[in-house]
């Protein structure tokens, strides 16, 4: 087994984790710029729109253009794309402009985010990748937790426009950084036969759409955690109100809330970075998908302050089992040759149900009391988690689980 390099990861990891630093400081800073320019909760509800909307418009082509660029390049260019377009938006004065703005930053982040995932699966082998994405988990939770507090640390001794500043020079650190990074495609070839768009286009989807065909098992099994994935965002969007309208507990409350869920995540992704090597990828995918179903009915079930935060506890740690497992399960399963389309129609597919399921939750939630559509979320997670456990154990699938590279 070749030994690998973890220098080259920690400085992946940090330049992904600057990265992820720089959007939740932005999120909370553009909220706020977008809310004293206008004093109106649409203008801000659209700012939540724009991701959705620029993954479908992207994601529909970008992958083929990830697979056949150099995936170290995209991730440079587009962090600093990023910090380009989020510098600018202290000088815009019209609301129009920084969404035209945000769009653009949205579309850089849409071609960083499978170029990353695609580069992480060439450099990282297989015996590393199950170590590698627990602590990735664990950057992306620090993320998380730190980013806002450094935004709020910001605004209390500068101004929001300061924060900007310092959240594009976060995006150019970053982009030093991956470039310090091995190239991965040295020997990547451009195709001998130039086609238009559209065949290039259509030929991707249909290389993806015969991978699925081909590999049921893979695509029913990932297609489930993002479908949990999806139906736990869509119980997130209506948190707030949940916590403080059916629970009646005060915004104090939920703020500590999320702390805990957040600490909780990474609390679960440090356990797993120390034992990893006692866990297996079923193991991490199946307990933790079954327990996170588990904390996410506690909490649709609570009636009480203590109830909620066993609930965010329980999810949260055993969320970042779950991130992980599925992560390393999707890295040794999907050809790299391809990865980057598929990501990128998965993308596709998942804004399209996120929008309407986020759409959907708004009106039953006018129609009927939250706490039953909370409810059957939350039972609809725990049978998808059950059907993926039956799935796990199912026999003769050992080779979909295997971390040790093929001979």
């Amino acid at each position: 087994m070749k030994q690998f390099n973890w220098k080259m990861a920690s400085c992946l990891l940090t330049g992904i984790g600057i990265s992820r630093l720089g959007d939740f400081i932005y999120l909370i800073a553009i909220n706020l710029i977008v809310y004293d320019m206008t004093g109106s909760a649409a203008a801000v509800a659209g700012l939540w729109i724009i991701g959705p909307i620029t993954s479908v418009l992207t994601n529909s082509w970008s992958g083929g253009l990830i697979d056949r660029k150099n995936k170290k390049s995209i991730m440079i260019w587009t962090d600093l794309a990023r910090a380009m377009g989020v510098a600018l938006i202290p000088f815009l004065g019209s609301i129009g402009f920084i969404y035209a703005v945000l769009l653009l930053i949205s579309m850089a982040k849409a071609l960083f985010m499978p170029a990353s995932a695609t580069y992480i699966a060439k450099l990282v082998p297989i015996e590393s990748r199950k170590r590698f994405n627990s602590i990735n988990s664990l950057v992306t939770s620090g993320a998380f937790i730190v980013g806002p507090a450094i935004a709020g640390g910001l605004f209390l001794i500068g101004t929001i426009e300061t924060a900007i500043f310092l959240n594009a020079a976060s995006f150019v650190f970053s982009a030093v950084i991956i470039w310090v990074l091995p190239d991965m495609d040295k020997d990547l070839k451009p195709p001998l036969v130039q086609t238009s768009a559209y065949e290039t286009l259509r030929d991707d989807w249909k290389q993806v759409i015969t991978f699925a065909g081909r590999e049921v098992f893979i695509i029913s099994v990932y297609g489930c955690f993002l479908a949990f994935g999806l139906f736990s965002l869509a119980m997130d969007s209506q948190e707030v109100v949940f916590i403080q309208d059916v629970v009646g507990l005060t915004e104090a409350d939920y703020s500590f809330l999320v702390s805990i869920s957040g600490i909780g995540f990474a609390l679960g992704a440090l356990f797993i970075t120390i034992v990893s090597k006692l866990l297996s990828i079923k193991q991490l995918m199946g307990y933790g998908m079954l327990l996170t179903a588990v904390g996410y009915l506690i909490y649709a079930m609570a009636d009480s302050f203590m109830l909620v935060v066993m609930g965010f506890t329980v999810l949260g740690i055993f969320n970042a089992f779950s991130s992980a497992g599925y992560q390393t399960f999707y890295q040794n399963n999907v050809p790299v040759e391809i990865m980057g389309r598929m990501t990128s129609v998965i993308g596709v597919i998942q804004s399209f149900a996120q929008i309407i399921l986020l759409f959907g939750i708004g009106v039953l939630g006018d129609l009927f009391p939250l706490r039953y559509t909370i409810v059957i979320l939350a039972v609809l997670n725990l049978i998808l988690s059950l059907y993926v456990c039956r799935q796990l154990l199912k026999p003769g699938k050992q080779q979909y689980f295997s971390e040790t590279t093929p001979a």
